[in-house]
């Protein structure tokens, strides 16, 4: 009888979604990522139940995507919170994977699952390229009956604007055996706009739906749409005379309804397609170039097409590289660690842009969201670093190409590297700080370091110094700049620049003799064996003066002139990665020892000055354990602060680590760098 009660009790707290050893049975993310493919399109929805919110723009601004299904006439809501006079469909959770999100409902008899697919395949250029997310429902009778089914999806003219108060306007037509819908900003300002806070407003959103799945489609007001869908089943025609008229007036949508018979032997599936097209994606000192999709294909009609043809084959490929790449995260770190690595995957691409240059190779642009909007900034891909080492070495040499090439351009006029190339998508020149006129706010000890780091880890993945070899001046100039400067860096600024000035510190130190390590092995690697023990040398040197400057007791210091601080030291990441072992691995445990005493509840803090923390930092740091235990011990507690925090944005990399309160920054790509672990496993063997 105790043994039926217990029992009892545990499968009332697994209904509830309780673990009864202390962990949820499921990952609840702060957002779910929908359509993820640059920093313009990129909608996402702020809710495991997809009916009690509407999408946004990262940036938080609405650009709703709805919809409603009718089973056996009666209307439910499956995404979006309006109209509210249309039920809602009983939510029975949410699956997250590094491609994919899925919604899932039981209603009146059927299970409904709403599958969004961004089939951005990092280790395909060709795939991760595309601007096109799949749309699916999947439905299947549960009582053993058939049903008949009506589907209605609608994207906003939002998707096409930067403000409701611009005019849109669209076209119906179609392409072989798909039905398109096309909308746009009329006044197409193509490049015109830079910064943080903006939408596209050139360009043109794509919905595309097969002639022989669909039975309505609709170009024009949700207001007028929607609820003659539920009332009548009918939509109405489109009105032209809505063409060319603000956003603001009136809701301006790309509607489809979809017709399903559901019997009750085996599932039916449903989609339809998301795209956009850009015409021009950045200005590259002066140039303006296109998405790197366009290499491949003769404008959107043929991606639209292609891609219609492929969809049977890209889910299936997306599915196993899905579980492929869930399965090694959670050999390394748990469950935990591969719900971590599956939300920061879109977010971290989808912050970035890849596009053609003139001669058809690929150049990676990162914008650095919810800051200053600067593009290409070395210390904003330096900590994403990870997941395209781990996944796709081509796509960090695409963000570190602009850097040397404007650093040997002749307009950087200063002898170490450059912050940035331009205020996204304008990359005309550096713009954060003095630019190209002044030291104002510059970090030469950061970027300097992230860049030779970046170079040598690109070396250890393919196994030559070959694109080290092509800016070598560039590369030593660098490295002769941390000798100089680097050990005991002045007033600057690091990558935790919201931080403030800081000097003497102790992490930035580290990255410096990092960078010294990195040109010793560089140097070594193309047979230059005389620099390479000299700097390798040099390195060693620095790392005994490190550990007598930075030492203060159990633990390193914040700052060399500071007793008393601490600090996250994740720079020193790179000397087992890389394979240096210039620190004493006593040096390396005495830090992990003294971390798991003063982290908190939702992770350990960035320094001493501040409970906020880092979140791509933690895992860095935590990959310096020389136990899985001790990186498990580090890196729940931010899958505890995902799962929990009330704050219900796009993956923060800034927050408080008692509270799980945000305190700044969503949707930036430096969550990427939660795949240190797993580059960290994957270059044990190089």
């Amino acid at each position: 009888m105790k043994n039926i009660k217990l029992n009892l009790i545990v499968q009332i707290f697994l209904f509830l979604g309780i673990n009864v050893f202390g962990q949820t049975q499921y990952f609840r993310a702060p957002s779910y990522p929908l359509v993820t493919h640059d920093p313009y399109f990129s909608i996402w929805i702020n809710d495991e139940v997809p009916t009690r919110t509407e999408t946004t723009h990262w940036t938080q601004k609405p650009m709703p995507i709805r919809s409603t299904i009718k089973i056996d006439g009666k209307a439910y809501r499956l995404m979006g919170k309006s109209p509210a006079f249309i039920p809602e469909a009983k939510s029975t959770g949410a699956k997250l994977s590094p491609t994919q999100t899925t919604f899932l409902f039981q209603q009146d008899g059927t299970e409904i699952k709403l599958n969004f697919l961004s089939p951005i395949l990092i280790d395909d250029l060709d795939m991760v390229s595309r601007p096109l997310t799949y749309v699916s429902w999947q439905l299947s009778s549960l009582d053993g009956k058939s049903h008949a089914v009506e589907i209605y999806f609608e994207i906003s003219a939002l998707a096409a604007v930067n403000t409701r108060g611009q005019k849109v306007k669209w076209e119906k037509y179609r392409e072989g055996e798909l039905q398109i819908l096309k909308v746009g900003n009329v006044d197409q300002p193509v490049l015109e706009k830079s910064g943080d806070d903006i939408r596209i407003d050139w360009g043109y959103l794509y919905a595309a739906a097969s002639q022989s799945t669909i039975s309505q489609f609709f170009a024009g007001r949700s207001e007028d749409a929607l609820p003659a869908f539920v009332e009548s089943g009918k939509l109405p025609a489109i009105n032209n005379n809505d063409q060319e008229t603000r956003v603001v007036e009136g809701q301006k949508v790309l509607a489809y309804v979809i017709p399903v018979e559901v019997s009750a032997a085996k599932k039916v599936e449903r989609h339809l397609m998301l795209a956009y097209d850009d015409v021009y994606s950045v200005e590259y000192f002066g140039e303006r170039l296109e998405g790197y999709w366009k290499k491949k294909f003769d404008g959107i009609n043929d991606l639209l097409q292609t891609a219609e043809k492929e969809y049977p084959a890209i889910k299936k490929r997306c599915d196993t590289y899905d579980a492929d790449l869930m399965q090694k995260a959670e050999k390394l770190g748990g469950k935990e660690y591969a719900a971590i690595c599956a939300l920061a995957y879109r977010q971290s691409m989808a912050a970035h842009k890849v596009v053609k240059d003139a001669n058809g190779e690929s150049l990676c642009f990162s914008k650095e969201n919810f800051s200053n909007g600067s593009m290409g900034t070395v210390d904003v891909f330096y900590p994403a670093a990870p997941i395209f080492l781990y996944l796709n070495p081509e796509l960090i040499k695409a963000q570190t190409t602009p850097i040397f090439e404007y650093a040997e351009s002749g307009r950087w006029p200063w002898p170490y590297a450059p912050h940035d190339i331009g205020k996204y998508p304008l990359g005309n020149g550096q713009k954060y700080g003095g630019g190209e006129e002044s030291e104002d706010r510059q970090m030469p000890v950061e970027e300097c370091g992230n860049m030779l780091i970046l170079t040598a880890a690109i070396a250890k993945t393919e196994g030559n110094a070959a694109y080290a070899k092509k800016y070598w001046g560039t590369v030593t100039k660098w490295a002769e700049y941390l000798r100089e400067k680097g050990f005991d860096p002045d007033n600057q600024l690091c990558t935790d620049d919201f931080a403030g000035h800081l000097a003497h510190n102790a992490n930035l130190s580290v990255k410096a003799i990092m960078g010294l390590a990195s040109y010793a092995m560089l140097c070594e690697m193309q047979g230059m064996n005389s620099d390479a023990d000299q700097y390798k040398n040099q390195a060693r040197e620095m790392v005994a003066k490190w550990i007598k400057a930075a030492d203060d007791g159990d633990h390193y210091r914040l700052a060399f002139d500071a007793e008393g601080s601490w600090s996250q030291k994740y720079n020193m990441v790179w000397d087992d990665i890389l394979g240096f072992n210039i620190f004493p691995e006593e040096v390396e445990n005495k830090e992990i020892a003294y971390y798991l005493k003063v982290q908190n509840r939702y992770g350990l803090p960035l320094d001493n000055r501040d409970s906020y923390t880092k979140l791509d930092w933690i895992l860095w740091t935590a990959s310096l354990a020389n136990s899985q235990e001790e990186f498990k011990q580090l890196m729940t507690p931010v899958y505890r602060f995902l799962n929990e925090t009330p704050e219900r944005v796009p993956m923060t990399d800034w927050y408080y680590t008692k509270t799980g309160e945000w305190r700044g920054f969503i949707a930036r790509s430096v969550v990427g760098g939660v795949y240190m672990e797993l580059l960290k496993e994957k270059l044990k063997t190089k």
